[in-house]
């Protein structure tokens, strides 16, 4: 299983740049800056949709970030923003949104593109 990437930090983030964002989604396979919040859609097989699940609420508890994630048949969405920084993409989106691509890959998820 992956790690959360750090620690819950109690000081507010700050947005990314439209340059930092820029830069952050070149190194996240999948995901897209969409309407001000970082979006990903990946095909998983429909028995390892609860198993993804289970590990991505994982990592949300330890990392106190949560996704909106949309379940449709073999279709899992994510879409994150930070609600602290005025609902706007911060470092703690796209660092979360590494290991929710890694964990997808970890359950042969490909992002569906």
């Amino acid at each position: 299983m992956v790690s959360a990437p750090y620690p819950y930090d109690t000081h507010a983030p700050k947005p990314l740049t439209e340059a930092q964002l820029t830069a952050a989604i070149a190194h996240l396979p999948g995901w897209r800056a969409d309407d001000g919040r970082l979006r990903a859609e990946f095909c998983v097989g429909r028995t390892n949709v609860r198993p993804l699940f289970a590990a991505v609420t994982a990592v949300e508890n330890a990392t106190n970030h949560h996704a909106r994630v949309t379940i449709l048949y073999d279709t899992v969405s994510f879409e994150l923003t930070t609600h602290d920084a005025g609902d706007r993409v911060t470092a703690r989106d796209t660092a979360v949104a590494a290991v929710l691509g890694a964990l997808a890959a970890e359950y042969g998820a490909p992002p569906n593109r």
